[in-house]
């Protein structure tokens, strides 16, 4: 069953937590129809409820109602957003502080640490009236969310304004903290978070934060702030309570029938009764003969970046045929993009421009009938060629625009790779290493050759690097990945290439160790299509630009080089 998220109690507890705007002096009185500090909490239902709001307020859609995690690998070097928008924008390198993504980004970030501040600040008003144990998983809950939050924002902007309390309106001009404060209070909240939070929920339960949650976030947070010994350590935790497992079927993980995948850690919940809390991304993802915009779309180079079902890179394996580029590949791409002459959503997915008509197989028990071919007619249909597969389900076919298919935030794959990219960091290499990354090569459905011991740090830290590619693509780490490893203004930079439009590759293009997929010797390169030509500036674009309007309002605030 999903936690049902109230979302009645978000409007409520809203209005009070105004976090660097001016709010003239209305924000001094007593609320008429909304809690404040002078009336909340009552009662633990009341509580609650509140808790219960905090979760919907981090599901953050930031643009055409899909979830971050889902857009934000279309500011890297593997996706990207057709609409002309500020996420455009920043995948494309011109963007400045005036972004609205990123606004959108910063404002919601703040709104849910204000929330999580309020319950903080006031459940000890319920001391001696709930049971002790129980305020200290709420507090625990409200925490981890706080510190989710604050996780992404120092992966986005670096240093950033620490609170971790409700401010009045005379105490809201605060400056940035040093990101080593900042990241030191992300994992010392989190590990309180973790003593406090059980190992798993029953009922209306399931999705609430756990100590699992809060031990893979930390080693996350630890990871990209470049703490090797906390990263192994969180990340150790989890491992060894053996609560975990990889799912067997990987394209079944990011449907409705993995939803309860002892793989999954957290997931934002979403629930379509009553418009509960649904999202778009099947309407984004999907194809146009089902109906999709198709708007937010992988890149050529990631297709070929995946290996052969040898090991080996497509310009080194005997097994690619570039007459056939997507048989005998690793398992992961075709569960991961739709693929050319593969069935998707109901549809023969073909994106050859003559291929002017198509096969609907969409009507269950109906035969098959010949239609015209939008993935090859429509104006609007991928630019590229290729469609994400991963949070598209059959079952939302009349709720593309409502789907209920939860998102998954943490898994234990990623939880493994985070361990064995620390370790390779740390230059503590051993066997435990080899393990997590073949476990996650190894699962069933993917069963990809297990990485051979004796290999060096270096040639380690490439594997571990591509394999977070393959693992991880579409789910939202990619653009902080390049950032960590200091390789975005080599792989960002340059041509965003599609396939050709009326045939394929002649040849494998060339890919070096840090997987830039060079393009300069496939002989008919001139036929691919240049859907846009990118820029990253590194001495800017490591980090996002605080929102000009929070400069603006709060004249404490010093903004990041190059903006």
């Amino acid at each position: 069953m999903k936690f049902k998220f109230r979302l009645l109690y978000i409007a409520l507890i809203a209005g009070g937590l105004c976090l660097f705007n001016s709010c003239d002096d209305y924000l001094d009185r007593k609320p008429l129809s909304g809690p404040s500090d002078e009336n909340y909490f009552n009662n633990e239902d009341e509580l609650m409820l509140v808790v219960n709001g905090l979760y919907a307020s981090m599901t953050y859609h930031p643009t055409d109602d899909v979830p971050q995690n889902l857009t934000l690998d279309c500011a890297s070097d593997i996706s990207w957003d057709r609409n002309t928008s500020p996420l455009q924008s920043i995948g494309r390198g011109d963007f400045d502080s005036n972004n609205a993504y990123i606004l959108n980004v910063w404002t919601n970030s703040y709104k849910t640490i204000g929330k999580c501040n309020f319950v903080l600040d006031n459940m000890s008003k319920l001391d001696g009236q709930v049971d002790a144990a129980k305020l200290k998983r709420y507090a625990a809950e409200a925490r981890f969310i706080r510190a989710f939050t604050y996780q992404m924002l120092v992966d986005f902007f670096g240093a950033v304004p620490l609170m971790n309390k409700g401010l009045t309106l005379s105490e809201a001009q605060v400056p940035r903290s040093p990101k080593k404060d900042v990241v030191d209070f992300i994992l010392s909240e989190l590990t309180t978070a973790a003593a406090d939070l059980p190992v798993s929920y029953g009922g209306v339960d399931v999705g609430r934060a756990t100590k699992g949650a809060a031990l893979a976030i930390r080693a996350r947070a630890a990871l990209n702030d470049k703490r090797w010994a906390e990263t192994i350590a969180s990340a150790k935790e989890v491992m060894d309570s053996k609560t975990y497992s990889l799912h067997s079927n990987f394209e079944e993980l990011f449907q409705y029938a993995g939803e309860k995948s002892n793989e999954i850690i957290f997931a934002f919940q979403y629930l379509r009764l009553q418009n509960t809390k649904t999202h778009s991304a099947a309407r984004n993802f999907n194809s146009r003969n089902a109906q999709g915009t198709s708007n937010k779309i992988p890149s050529q180079a990631l297709i070929d970046s995946y290996l052969c079902k040898d090991g080996l890179e497509i310009d080194k394996s005997p097994l690619y045929d570039p007459q056939k580029p997507f048989e005998n590949r690793d398992p992961r791409l075709g569960f991961t993009v739709a693929l050319p002459g593969s069935t998707f959503f109901g549809f023969q997915f073909e994106t050859h421009k003559d291929s002017i008509k198509c096969w609907d197989y969409s009507y269950s028990g109906s035969i098959p009938k010949r239609i015209d071919n939008q993935d090859a007619l429509n104006a609007y249909a991928t630019f590229s060629g290729y469609l994400w597969k991963k949070y598209v389900d059959f079952k939302d076919k009349d709720f593309t625009m409502q789907s209920e298919l939860n998102i998954t935030q943490a898994r234990y794959a990623e939880v493994l790779l985070n361990y064995a990219e620390a370790k390779i960091e740390a230059n503590q290499i051993d066997a435990t290493v080899y393990d997590a990354i073949n476990q996650v090569r190894q699962r069933p459905s993917v069963e990809m050759p297990a990485i051979p011991s004796g290999k060096s740090q270096g040639e380690l830290r490439a594997i571990v690097r591509k394999e977070r590619l393959y693992e991880l693509a579409n789910e939202g780490f990619r653009m902080v990945d390049l950032r960590r490893w200091g390789l975005a203004e080599k792989l960002i930079n340059g041509s965003f290439m599609g396939r050709i439009p009326k045939g394929i590759i002649s040849n494998a293009p060339k890919i070096d160790n840090d997987g830039l997929v060079d393009y300069s010797l496939v002989s008919n390169k001139s036929q691919m299509r240049v859907i846009e030509i990118r820029k990253f500036n590194k001495d800017r674009d490591y980090l996002w630009p605080i929102p000009n309007i929070e400069m603006e309002t709060n004249q404490k605030l010093e903004q990041n080089p190059g903006y």
